[in-house]
């Protein structure tokens, strides 16, 4: 049987009795929300199709899924394992050559409830089990495959050889595959490195050297919410008057001055936020995270372990509260904007302002970089590229002396301007 889930007027899957028991129990489906079948008269709870909740504790997955680390997929003729290639939906033998498509991705990407989603993850039913390793050089979560124990970070390069640990975490609900290829994205790097002013000159010469991309997948949270905020401030309403004054040569003149009359505000505004997108990690300098975007997240695909083949991924450290708490810092401008229109006048001023959030859903999702660093005169620098649009950020040195040179030459200018300003 194959039901259909109505939510905001639109319509969604649709899903097979099992798939509808996951989604409800991880939160993205609810038992209020509408639902059809074939043969059923009229739409009706979900909570009462038939069969939904029959026997689900014997067919439902298990509390807390056992997975040590993303799947690997044999390559049938020489037994390698496949890897997935960006930018095509295929798996990739290394060894043969042998390509393999990837699965249709099933099902759809649904908002998860916020507030039924914490009170899960307190019970931890809707937690999987994976195998990770905490570097020990640079603190990052790097997730394992399965019975792997030894490798290098991701992030810093150090090598390790020890055994995993386990961790409770949600199961990545979509991805956005990586379709930058290695070499695209160390051309990418290396414009970017051609483009930076004061960059010492042995820097380009010495990046033309660079050879070692690792892909990653690093975790994020993005955020749905309504908010409603009551504030009060004032609003300044400018006016002139004339001043009478003397200037350096003895004469009368006048000038026009403004001034400013101020008035009590307050009200309530209204500010709707969808897909406030929040690193769910601060193993990478988030200013730098953060620069990659935007990201084209319409384009996300439902989860699936093949897109994550010969690739490294890192498990949340920022849970869903703190994430949903940055999120809040985000949304704080563009309501403190909302209030200033509302306002109104020439000048605002914000006195006070309470905030609530309201139909708060989230999805938790895993976007492609690719991540290096280099070795520049004893000091190691990382960079990052955004695996979809090919965006660089990261860390560069500067050369001291062409700064030096360059203010010397703007002060010289400045002098030449002012001399003949003068003459």
């Amino acid at each position: 049987m194959q039901i259909t889930i109505n939510r905001g007027g639109e319509n969604h899957g649709p899903y097979s009795i099992e798939q509808a028991r996951e989604l409800l129990a991880n939160g993205t489906l609810q038992e209020t929300d509408l639902a059809h079948y074939e043969g059923a008269a009229d739409w009706l709870p979900l909570k009462d199709v038939p069969g939904l909740t029959e026997n689900a504790g014997e067919n439902a997955p298990a509390a807390a899924e056992e997975k040590s680390g993303p799947s690997t997929f044999p390559c049938t003729g020489c037994g390698g394992d496949l890897v997935f290639k960006p930018g095509l939906a295929k798996m990739e033998c290394p060894y043969c050559g042998a390509e393999v498509d990837c699965p249709a991705p099933t099902g759809e990407v649904l908002e998860h409830d916020f507030e039924s989603q914490l009170a899960a993850l307190e019970s931890g039913t809707t937690t999987t089990v994976v195998a990770e390793v905490n570097c020990e050089a640079c603190g990052a979560n790097n997730q394992l495959d399965t019975n792997q124990t030894s490798g290098e970070c991701a992030f810093c390069g150090t090598p390790f050889v020890q055994q995993p640990q386990t961790a409770n975490v949600l199961r990545p609900q979509a991805v956005l595959p990586f379709a930058v290829t290695r070499e695209e994205g160390l051309g990418h790097f290396r414009e970017w490195i051609n483009g930076l002013w004061f960059a010492p000159n042995k820097l380009k010469q010495f990046a033309r050297d660079i050879s070692k991309l690792k892909g990653l997948y690093i975790p994020h949270w993005t955020y749905d919410s309504n908010t409603t905020t009551d504030y009060m401030g004032q609003r300044g309403e400018h006016y002139y008057t004339t001043e009478h004054y003397t200037d350096s040569q003895g004469r009368s003149q006048t000038r026009q001055v403004r001034h400013t009359h101020w008035y009590p505000a307050a009200g309530r505004v209204f500010v709707d936020f969808d897909d406030i997108l929040i690193p769910a990690s601060d193993t990478l300098p988030r200013e730098y995270v953060d620069e990659l975007e935007p990201w084209d997240l319409p384009q996300l695909t439902p989860y699936a372990d093949e897109y994550l083949s010969g690739f490294q991924s890192e498990s949340y450290t920022t849970d869903l509260r703190a994430g949903f708490n940055l999120a809040k810092e985000k949304m704080a401008p563009d309501i403190d904007s909302k209030i200033r229109w509302d306002i109104g006048g020439d000048e605002q001023r914000i006195h006070s302002k309470t905030t609530y959030y309201s139909d708060i859903t989230f999805k938790y999702i895993l976007l492609p970089v690719w991540i290096s660093a280099y070795r520049f005169k004893d000091r190691n620098f990382q960079f990052l590229v955004n695996a979809r649009t090919g965006e660089v950020q990261g860390e560069r040195p500067y050369s001291w002396i062409k700064i030096t040179l360059a203010v010397l030459l703007g002060i010289a200018i400045i002098g030449t301007i002012v001399y003949f300003a003068n003459q």
